[in-house]
């Protein structure tokens, strides 16, 4: 955000991600716990010797899975924002180590909208808009399908209307 006397002060995005981002989170560390859980539950059914230690980490993991599960989706909800302007796309990302993105309109070269199969079932979909930068796309994960179709047809105007930067 551009002050007048041309400096440059962040604030926060305005905008959060739709709360069904949270139940998606969690069904992907679900999924992503389940599946050692599972290959460690079966070792130790057949391997009897280590029964107790595959068992033992197994549930390990599965409490330690659930817990993540439960929080992490919550504490990301929280912190991550987005907002789009007639001059650029912001996103703040990150608990820890807080990763703000903004991609000049001038810059942008792509706007991409992905609903993998666990997005679809949230009704969720991402928001991917590429720039030149080396690092990287910038991703506006976890937003209403139908924002984000709303969401690229606008970035796809408000692109087309502003001219390119010659840096």
């Amino acid at each position: 955000m551009v002050t007048g006397e041309g400096t440059v002060r962040l604030r926060p995005p305005r905008n959060t991600l739709d709360r069904r981002a949270v139940g998606w989170w969690r069904a992907q560390w679900l999924l992503l716990t389940a599946v050692p859980v599972l290959v460690l539950g079966v070792l130790g059914a057949f391997i009897g010797p280590a029964r107790f230690w595959l068992l033992t980490a197994a549930a390990v993991l599965a409490v330690t899975g659930l817990v993540c599960a439960v929080l992490f989706p919550l504490w990301w909800f929280r912190t991550h924002r987005w907002e789009v302007t007639d001059e650029a796309v912001y996103v703040r990302t990150g608990v820890f180590r807080q990763e703000w993105r903004i991609a000049p309109m001038s810059r942008i070269q792509t706007v991409d909208t992905v609903r993998g199969p666990l997005e679809q079932l949230w009704k969720l979909a991402t928001v991917t808009v590429t720039t030149a930068s080396a690092k990287g796309a910038v991703r506006i994960e976890g937003l209403d399908h139908e924002v984000a179709a709303e969401l690229a047809g606008r970035l796809t105007r408000i692109t087309q209307d502003t001219p390119g930067d010659a840096t």
